[in-house]
């Protein structure tokens, strides 16, 4: 199992700017068409780069990083998880849950 989020970047600004730049390049490839011609088609590349590959992932890390560092899944060793806010796993770590994923303020 990974560390971290797979798709999660570092920082929130971070994250939008990269949405933005490969959004913008998406959409600018398709609307500069009719006066660029398919040589604004190179911006899709560019786009899809920055959304590292495709649109849903982007979507995916906008949450991941939007809850990094509030969420935690606890997992005891039956098997069973659950998903409780940070303030709750920190609360009781003797009570037989570990958690999955830590974070560098713990």
């Amino acid at each position: 199992m990974a560390d971290g989020p797979a798709f999660a970047s570092s920082s929130l600004p971070r994250h939008l700017v990269r949405g933005a730049a490969g959004f913008g390049a998406l959409a600018g490839s398709v609307l500069l068409l009719p006066a660029a011609g398919p040589i604004s088609l190179l911006l899709a590349p560019v786009g899809l780069l920055a959304l590292r590959g495709c649109p849903m992932c982007w979507t995916i890390g906008l949450v991941q990083t939007v809850s990094m560092g509030r969420l935690r899944r606890s997992c005891t060793d039956d098997g069973r998880c659950e998903l409780t806010t940070a303030g709750a796993a920190k609360a009781d770590p003797a009570d037989g849950r570990r958690p999955t994923w830590v974070t560098a303020d713990d």
